[in-house]
Order: C-alpha cells, then sequence, then structure tokens
C-alpha cells in the first residue's frame, strides 16, 4: 500500500446491532477492493475481522477489528465493531479511532437499539455518518417502511442518496438520488440505466428533499433555494458534503453486503461524503513540561494515542491513531503517561489478525507499533522533545461480578495471570480479591462478556475457569447491651494458663466498626496484658456468632476480671476475651446486615414503571426520577444481594436500552425470614467442611 496524506484517509467505523451485517459488509468492502478473492462468510467462521476462537465459535464480532483498503487513491480505514452490548468497550475503541461511522441498520428489522446507540455516540462525539440499509435481498426487505422508521427515530436530516430497484421482489439496482441516474447489476458490475417510470415520482420527492437539507446548512444555498427552490448539481454537492461533514445530514445508502451489490457505489460514497482524516479534530491534550492545554494539530512532532492492546503468539500489539506528525522507526518514543522511553521501533498495518510493516504512519492514519514494554490502552506515544498527554479514553464501567476458580485444583494461579493480561486488552474487565469473602471476583460488561474471557483464557492460556454466583459480603452486629464473663483456666502439669475477664458489648456509634475501652481499676487485670485481651478480641471479631459473617458496629469495654501471678499469661487473657464475647454477643441480640447500593439507572422513560416494579421485587426503595435528555434517571437504593445479574435483567426490559451506575452506601438489617436462609446455609456449609 502506497503511502497516503490525512485528507486522502477515511476513517470508518462500521456500527450498529447485532446481526445487522456490520461484518458482512466489511468483507465485501475489502472483496470490492481485491484485498481476497472470495467473501468470507461469518457462518462459515472465515471473514477478515472475526478471527478470534471466540468470534468463530460464537457467529458474532466480539473484538474491534481494522481493515484498511484503497479505492480510488485513497486509504480507508475501515473499523468493524461489535454489535452486542457485553462488547461496548470495543465499540468505545472503534468510535475513538474513527472519524466517521456507518451505522448499519437491516432493510428486514429496521433501526433497533444497535443503530439509536450508534447514533447518540456519533452526536456526542461531533462525528459524520452515513446509514446503510442493509439485506435488501432478504425476505421481507422493505426499504420505505425502514426509511420511515429512520425519520421517525432521527429526524428528517436523514435522507437518502439511494433508493433501491425492487423487481420481482429482488434487489436488482438503485437510482442514484443526487444525481437522478439509476444503475442495474448485471453480476459484473453496473450499468447505467433509465431510472424507471413507477420510481420518478419518488426519486424526484426525495431529491428535493436532499435538496432541502443541503440548504439548509448553508446561509448562501438557503437564501437562492428559497428563491427558486432548486440547486445546481455542484451546489448540491457542497451543501451535502459539507452538511455530512457537521452532522447536519446523515446520508443513506442502500446495499446488501451478502451479494456484494451496491457495496461498490458504497465505498465511493464514503470517498465521496464523508469527511477525511485532514479535518478531524484531535483529543484535548496538555503539555507535559508546563501542564497546560495543548491545541494539537497535524503538522509537528510525533503524536499518538494508544486505542487498542491486542496479543497473538508473537506477541503485544498497540493499535494507535496518530493525531500529529508521523511515526517511523527513528522517532524516539516516549510514553508521556509511563514517563518511559520505549525502543524505537517500526510501525505496521493490521488487516484482520495479520499485520504489514511499513515504513510510516502519519497523522490522520491508524496503525500498529509491535512490543512496547511500558505501554498501555489509552497511553500518550509522542517524541521525547515534545511531550504531550491526550485525556483518558471513557470506556465503559463494569456492570457485573462473578466469582471465577480454577477448573483444576493446583491451577488459580495460571488463571489469575492469564486473566490478568486479558485485562491489557480489555479495560472494561476488572480482576479483584474481595478481602471479606476471599473470592477472586471478574468484573464485566454482561455475563456473555465475562463467559468469552474465560474463553479466551482457555484458548490462549490452555487453563479453565470456572464462573459461581460472588458470596455477598454480609455482616454481624450486635443492637442491645450484654456483659459476660471469660474464662481461661488450664493446668496440666507445670506451668498453667489462667485468665478472667469480665466484658461489656454495646454497639458502637453511629460509622464506627470497632471501639475498644480499657477500664480496669485498681490492676485487676495487669497492664501488660490489657493488649492481649484487645487482640483476642480482634481475632474473634472475624467471625460473627450467627453465621460466620465478621461481626462489626460494636464496642467492648473490658471492665472487670483476674489474674494469678504465676499462671497467667497473654495467651490465656485472649482465650478469655474471645470466650467472653461468644457468650455475651449471642445475648445482644445480634443481626445479619448486609451491603445496600444506591443505583442511578438510565431508562427511556416508557420504562420507568417496568423498573419500578421490578426494583420492589428486589427489596428496593425508590428515591427519584430525574428527567434527562431521551430518558429518565431512577434513583434506588437495594441490597447487592438482590442486583448481582441487573446489567443482564436490564438490558431484557429495556430491549438493551437501559444503562446503570452504583455506589455502596451503608449496611441494613437482612429480613430475619432471609437472614435465617442464610444462616442455616452457612451452618450447613461449616458442616460439610467439617
Amino acid at each position: 500500500m502506497k503511502d497516503y496524506t490525512a485528507k486522502d484517509i477515511r476513517n470508518i467505523g462500521v456500527f450498529g446491532h447485532g446481526g445487522e451485517g456490520k461484518t458482512t459488509l466489511t468483507e465485501a468492502m475489502l472483496f470490492n477492493a481485491g484485498l481476497i478473492d472470495r467473501l468470507g462468510k461469518v457462518e462459515n467462521g472465515n471473514t477478515t475481522t472475526d478471527y478470534d476462537p471466540e468470534e468463530i465459535a460464537r457467529g458474532i464480532s466480539i473484538n474491534v477489528a481494522l481493515a484498511p483498503l484503497e479505492w480510488k487513491n485513497t486509504k480507508i480505514n475501515v473499523i468493524d465493531a461489535p454489535g452486542f452490548f457485553d462488547f461496548y468497550g470495543e465499540v468505545t475503541a472503534a468510535m475513538t479511532l474513527a472519524d466517521s461511522a456507518l451505522i448499519v441498520v437491516s432493510a428486514v428489522s429496521g433501526p433497533v437499539v444497535g443503530a439509536e446507540k450508534a447514533m447518540a455516540m456519533c452526536e456526542k462525539a461531533h462525528k459524520a455518518r452515513m446509514i446503510v440499509i442493509n439485506q435488501l435481498d432478504r425476505e421481507n426487505a422493505n426499504f420505505e417502511k425502514v426509511m420511515g422508521e429512520i425519520n421517525a427515530k432521527f429526524g428528517p436530516s436523514v435522507v437518502p442518496v439511494q433508493l433501491p430497484i425492487i423487481e420481482g421482489g429482488a434487489f436488482k439496482g438503485y437510482v442514484d438520488v443526487v444525481h437522478m441516474t439509476a444503475k442495474l447489476f448485471d453480476g459484473k458490475g453496473e450499468k447505467e440505466v433509465a431510472i424507471p417510470s413507477t420510481m420518478e415520482s419518488k426519486a424526484q420527492t426525495y431529491y428535493e428533499k436532499l435538496a432541502e437539507a443541503a440548504a439548509e446548512v448553508d446561509e448562501e444555498l438557503m437564501e437562492k433555494y428559497l428563491e427558486t427552490f432548486e440547486l445546481s448539481r455542484e451546489e448540491l454537492l457542497k451543501g451535502l458534503s459539507f452538511g455530512v461533514q457537521t452532522g447536519a445530514i446523515t446520508p443513506v445508502a442502500c446495499v446488501s453486503a451478502a451479494q456484494n451489490i451496491g457495496v461498490a457505489t458504497l465505498l465511493d460514497a464514503i470517498v465521496n461524503y464523508l469527511p477525511s482524516a485532514d479535518l478531524a479534530k484531535a483529543p484535548n491534550a496538555k503539555s507535559v513540561k508546563t501542564g497546560e492545554d495543548v491545541v494539537v494539530k497535524q503538522d509537528g512532532k510525533f503524536a499518538a494515542q494508544v486505542v487498542k492492546t491486542t496479543f497473538d503468539q508473537f506477541g503485544k500489539y498497540s493499535i494507535v491513531k496518530v493525531y500529529r506528525g508521523t511515526l517511523d522507526i527513528s522517532v524516539p518514543l516516549y510514553n508521556a503517561n509511563a514517563e518511559k522511553a520505549e525502543k524505537p521501533t517500526a510501525p505496521a498495518m493490521m488487516r484482520g489478525k495479520k499485520t504489514y510493516p511499513i515504513e510510516k504512519l502519519c497523522a490522520g492514519d491508524i496503525g500498529v507499533v509491535p512490543k512496547l514494554q511500558y505501554t498501555s490502552t489509552g497511553d500518550t506515544l509522542c517524541d521525547a522533545s515534545d511531550p504531550i498527554v491526550f485525556d483518558e479514553i471513557e470506556f465503559p464501567k463494569p456492570a457485573i461480578s462473578l466469582a471465577v476458580t480454577a477448573k483444576k485444583q493446583g491451577e488459580d494461579d495460571k488463571v489469575i495471570s492469564g486473566l490478568n493480561r486479558i485485562t491489557e486488552e480489555d479495560p472494561t474487565i476488572r480482576i479483584e480479591k474481595n478481602a471479606e469473602t476471599g473470592d477472586v471476583l471478574i468484573q464485566g460488561l454482561g455475563e456473555m462478556h465475562i463467559e468469552v474471557v474465560c474463553g479466551k483464557l482457555k484458548n490462549k492460556n490452555n487453563v479453565e475457569a470456572q464462573l459461581s454466583d460472588p458470596r455477598i459480603p454480609y455482616r454481624e452486629t450486635i443492637h442491645t447491651m450484654a456483659e459476660a464473663e471469660g474464662k481461661h483456666k488450664k493446668q496440666s502439669g507445670g506451668s498453667g494458663q489462667y485468665g478472667v475477664v469480665q466484658m461489656r458489648f454495646e454497639p458502637a456509634p453511629e460509622g464506627v466498626e470497632y471501639e475498644f475501652v480499657n477500664a480496669i481499676v485498681g490492676g485487676v487485670v495487669p497492664r501488660e496484658f490489657i493488649p492481649a485481651v484487645e487482640k483476642g478480641l480482634k481475632e474473634a471479631l472475624v467471625r460473627g456468632v450467627l453465621a460466620g459473617y465478621p461481626m462489626v458496629g460494636i464496642k467492648a469495654t473490658l471492665y472487670d476480671g483476674k489474674y494469678h501471678p504465676v499462671d497467667s499469661k497473654e495467651v490465656a487473657f485472649k482465650s478469655a476475651a474471645r470466650l467472653a464475647y461468644k457468650a455475651a454477643c449471642v445475648k445482644a441480640n445480634p443481626t445479619l446486615i448486609e451491603p445496600i447500593y444506591r443505583y442511578e439507572i438510565f431508562v427511556p422513560s416508557d420504562y420507568v414503571g417496568a423498573i419500578s416494579g421490578d426494583l420492589s421485587s428486589r427489596r428496593g426503595r425508590m428515591l427519584g426520577m430525574n428527567p434527562v435528555d431521551g430518558g429518565t434517571v431512577v434513583v434506588a437504593e437495594a441490597p447487592l444481594s438482590e442486583m448481582f445479574k441487573y446489567a443482564t435483567d436490564l438490558r431484557s426490559m429495556t430491549q438493551s436500552r437501559g444503562s446503570f451506575t452504583s455506589e455502596f452506601v451503608r449496611y441494613e438489617d437482612v429480613p430475619a425470614n432471609i437472614a435465617k436462609k442464610i444462616i442455616e446455609s452457612a451452618k450447613k456449609e461449616e458442616e460439610e467442611e467439617e
């Protein structure tokens, strides 16, 4: 591939709902560009951009994948993004790499949630987009119906630049609305024909809509249009191009990717209508030397951001987007986040799973840098003489946690080390150990997301993990005051052990987990044994008296005791404190308590009733509802034990339109009927372990 400058580069993300044909469309574009000699199929597991074993096994895209190609003296970096919401970290990476988007919509199902989310992401990021109505070869395909649904959802600024010609129920060609011509597919290519008489009126109507949309983005064009109600072809193209670049107009193309019908025309539209890389705005950045904001322009010393990290049998690859200057082997690479120099290395181009060495990457281009030692996703790579740091990439936060263990005994370390490496590839996965329960937790965006990670672990590290529901970090507390004596006496020849304590246990002040008070007077327990009493008590608090969960919110007062001048030892007073703790807390109304989390749940307003009802069934409490753009934020509190699978359930209830964030707020008493079951289960587990 020859060298291209930014004005001849298009960075195009392919987005949309799962199953709408994004990967098939990418494959067809590669085929038309002459880079593959036959069209792979997702169901056959032989497409260029779905190459991971998990993708092949499941028949879905899981990872963002690059597919650079050349078309009419333009380099098009096609970025194939997953459509399933468990993998929206990859979608975020794709949106970061892309300067504009193809949003794929099925001609059968219409604009479903994936298209809505992609449009919203483009609007938020101020990126140009084009809608591609795909699968026009399928039974029940209906362009007019789908176009009506698109306009109802996204407004009148979404305008077709093509209309499909359907004959005998088959997709035969298209009308080019911009040039008011028609083309039919003859199996070898396209041939120009007259617009079918049955479509002339419809084509004229859409041409007028297109002209009106083009006029609205430019005052001069609008003045002329209001005077004459028409624009010249050049004026139309000027307004259309500017409107697409600014996001004011979203053109609609029509294809059948599986049949490779209309894909070459789509590539022409990408070149003609979507903005070149020299028009793209770099992320916000700061100077490392001064800490001040920097406006990053494409001319200058090299600066790029690592948007994705991936591994194969040959090592680590960092997918970068270059925002300034040029990268080649002569550039002294510096990681501004890690504040470390990397070895200069030649960049490469990645297409699917294959990499191809290249001499350089210029500003506006996308490529890979192999074998970086200190660099992670989100880091800034730059010339060491002019270091800057780009803003962090905002990846989605994990929404679900599962406990993970090795399937085979003795392989826990291999599982954890393998998972930690996968977190380098996927910033939406987190691994942490819960200090209270001992569970190793894997956190992700959904159950499928976590299952796929475990599949990758098996494929890449040859070690199997098993998943289970995490243990809830219940705790125990007391609600009344009680006193008890703890007495440890041991005499078995030689030196004995003797220690007696009188202790009072009561609820601690709010917010205090543990308080120890030494109220001994007169030396009835010598000063040197007081630390042993407290130590024994702390050791005892690890296990509560009901179900063995940690005891918290307790104030312990040592007010009396006895000792023996010869036999008293630290170990005796430690044991006496434990005995007093157990005897007193059983009488002090011990209670099981559970973690309560605060949830902010965003849903379209139509779903508020369903969400409220569901939260009630989970023992949740509604705190309020706040209207926001596009819906409502429901604020609620609920026990963690009822919400572990909420990410999956919320998607099901809202057709994947809902999302939420959560944070721990406090512990509360577990209702008696539920506490009884938890205590019985804990005792049964303890008996089985014995």
